[in-house]
Order: C-alpha cells, then sequence, then structure tokens
C-alpha cells in the first residue's frame, strides 16, 4: 500500500463514504475515514469532544488529507490540523450522477470559481 490518507467529508457527503474508501483503494492507498469507524457520530452515544479527539488523532497518524465535495466548518479544521503537520492536501468534486471524483483546487472546492 501506498499512503495513509485521511478522507474529509462534510456530514452531508456521509452517504459517499464507501464510494470515497474504494476510490482510495483504488489509488493504491490505505484510507482513512472517521465516518467508517463511528458511523455518523456514533448515534452521539459519545461526546462530541472525544470523537473529535479521535479524529485528530487519525489525520496526525495520516500522511496526506484528502478533501472530498464542499468544505464545512468541520472538514476546514481537519484541513487547517493537517496543513500545521505539514501534509498534502488534495481536493476532489463529486460529479454526479456518476459518484465520480474529479481533482480540483481548494480555491474551487470551496466555491470560488475564479
Amino acid at each position: 500500500m501506498g499512503k495513509v490518507v485521511f478522507a474529509a467529508m462534510s456530514k452531508r457527503n456521509f452517504f459517499l463514504r464507501e464510494y470515497v474508501i474504494k476510490f482510495i483503494l483504488e489509488k493504491g492507498h490505505a484510507p482513512m475515514c472517521a465516518f467508517m469507524m463511528y458511523s455518523y457520530f456514533l448515534l452521539d452515544t459519545v461526546a462530541r469532544k472525544k470523537l473529535i479527539a479521535a479524529n485528530n488523532d487519525l489525520i496526525r497518524r495520516s500522511d496526506e488529507l484528502w478533501v472530498f465535495g464542499e468544505i464545512s466548518d468541520g472538514v476546514d479544521k481537519e484541513m487547517t490540523l493537517a496543513k500545521s503537520l505539514g501534509q498534502k492536501v488534495i481536493f476532489f468534486r463529486v460529479d454526479h450522477p456518476s459518484l465520480k471524483f474529479v481533482e480540483t483546487t481548494e480555491k474551487k472546492a470551496r466555491g470560488h470559481e475564479g
């Protein structure tokens, strides 16, 4: 396997989690995805702070962070942590309805086309 890649995505894209994992595996890397490990915040049965701390630890153990789709506040915080660790951050837009991921820029991922 290549790198360990943390998959960052908004909870609005929760339904894409298996497609994201498959995409990372097909690129030859080992995926790390909090939504696969913690489902949807463990149905709020664990304090959010604990989940966020565990999530951040996963980012620290990753080689890169890949962003899929829109950048929510949570994804923005994950990106900030990854960048502070010197990790490469790569952005992908979701091509609907094919559910393919196309690399893009941070500017475009944030909705700034210029």
